[in-house]
């Protein structure tokens, strides 16, 4: 949270700056890129993670993304490693998500603000998701109780 700001302020900072400069060019393109990389960001950071008898879901600032608990195939404790390549991602502006991959895991997509409370969500698809909430770990046996699965 406190690099999010940093960034954005000094962001906001340089565009002040330009604007008072005269230099329109400059002050527009960073204007452009500042809102577009802010309207991303927003879709899909992550704010919160629920989980209900049907669905588990993902709180981001615009959007809500469900996982449907019948397609879910495992879930553990997981904490991604210090190995994890980043593929498309934020890698901690406004939270980790994006496109991510390790050797051990492969690839997933994540969705977590702190390593330390992170778990894996592997989908019958093959899919996997890298979830993080403050507590995980009442979260992994909620969704072991719900969805009906064994942890490995």
């Amino acid at each position: 949270m406190v690099m999010s700001t940093l960034v954005l302020v000094f962001l906001a900072v340089m565009l002040l700056y330009w604007i008072r400069r005269g230099e329109a060019a400059c002050w527009i393109t960073l204007a452009c890129v500042l809102g577009g990389w802010c309207v991303v960001t927003l879709f899909y950071a992550p704010m919160a993670i629920s989980v209900d008898d049907r669905n588990l879901s993902i709180h981001r600032s615009l959007r809500i993304k469900d996982i449907p608990l019948s397609e879910i195939a495992s879930v553990m404790p997981c904490p991604p490693t210090m190995a994890e390549r980043r593929l498309c991602c934020s890698g901690g502006f406004m939270g980790y998500w994006g496109w991510f991959s390790e050797r051990d895991l492969g690839r997933y997509f994540a969705y977590y603000g702190r390593s330390s409370d992170c778990f894996l969500v592997t989908l019958k698809n093959g899919r996997k998701y890298m979830l993080g909430c403050q507590n995980s770990r009442a979260m992994v046996d909620a969704i072991i109780a719900r969805a009906g699965i064994v942890s490995r």
